[in-house]
């Protein structure tokens, strides 16, 4: 086994995985260390002004300081060591940075807190990730191949299609913050508010048919956040399970309910929601239209929910 340090920074989130995973996967399991996550709305106001302001860039540097340490406690570091020194380390970084002007900020701060500088991966890139993290081992569960995966982020969606590999990818520009920052200005929202933000959520997907074969997919395959929190909504959850909402199927009218009955919430409804997280709250309405769209438009029966997503496709990158 080796262990590993992969970090996935977003637009809404950062996140962190500490495994052991073994060095032939085909003969043992990936053991979780830490796997943890922390609100720090990296993109705010990414989509209006290109640039990643300087309350979010600290917001995000001390949740990494935070991960930093417990990389360098899981690795049995000594006083003044990095990351890098005790484990192999490799930092993503995705929707908001790719859009930022001032994005070399960013990069040095991460320098300075792991010791390896960040990767703004692209859109195809992180739809490669995301694909390998979310559909490993998921061939025994059922769920017919090809799959649709769909990761629904801050800043932008990645579709992926393929069984065990990739057969066609892109990344778009919508995701629940970059959306709600563009278009929700009341609570709950206006309905020609609702319409312009499915009519940014349909052009995505044209543009997403004419370079993937979505067509093509038999099972959808649901990422992240807004998918996992309408996924425990769904479940009835008394709290967040990640265990019991990993591999969840979600029946295509349950997801419509949710959907509707987010974007007809106030916050504090929504806030109420006993799985919801609070770092959610403001955004869940728009990635909850995200899924249900996608849901509408290629007609899924049913959606499979993942808790491993790109986090773990970045961790079996380094092995």
């Amino acid at each position: 086994m080796t262990r590993v340090a992969a970090i996935d920074c977003g637009t809404n989130s950062v996140r962190l995985l500490i495994a052991d995973l073994p060095d032939d996967p085909e003969r043992g399991e990936p053991v979780d260390v830490e796997r943890r996550m922390e609100i720090v709305r990296l993109g705010q106001g990414v989509d209006r002004t290109g640039r990643l302001a300087p309350e979010a860039l600290e917001r995000t540097f001390t949740a990494m300081r935070g991960y930093a340490k417990l990389i360098v406690e899981h690795g049995g570091g000594g006083p003044g060591a990095r990351p890098t020194d005790v484990m192999p380390v490799r930092v993503v970084a995705t929707s908001a940075t790719r859009d930022a002007s001032n994005r070399e900020e960013f990069v040095a701060g991460v320098r300075e807190i792991f010791g390896v500088d960040p990767e703004v991966v692209t859109g195809a890139e992180e739809a490669r990730l995301s694909f390998t993290g979310a559909t490993r081992g998921l061939a025994a569960l059922g769920p017919e191949a090809p799959y649709l995966v769909v990761d629904i982020g801050g800043g932008s969606t990645e579709f992926v299609v393929g069984t065990d590999t990739v057969d066609g990818a892109l990344s778009v520009d919508i995701g629940c913050v970059r959306l709600t920052e563009r278009h929700i200005r009341r609570d709950p929202p206006e309905e020609r508010a609702v319409e312009a933000t499915i009519a940014d959520i349909e052009a995505a997907m044209d543009l997403v048919e004419e370079a993937v074969p979505v067509r093509e997919a038999r099972s959808l395959v649901g990422l992240a956040g807004s998918v996992t929190t309408v996924a425990g909504i769904a479940l009835g959850l008394p709290e967040y399970d990640s265990t019991l909402i990993h591999h969840s199927r979600i029946p295509a009218g349950t997801v419509h309910e949710v959907s509707a009955r987010l974007l007809a919430s106030t916050h504090e409804e929504r806030a109420a929601i006993a799985v919801m997280h609070p770092g959610r709250v403001d955004v869940i309405a728009a990635g909850a239209l995200i899924l249900d769209r996608i849901v509408r438009r290629y007609g899924f029966a049913e959606v499979v929910v993942s808790e491993h997503d790109i986090l773990d496709g970045i961790a079996w990158s380094l092995v």
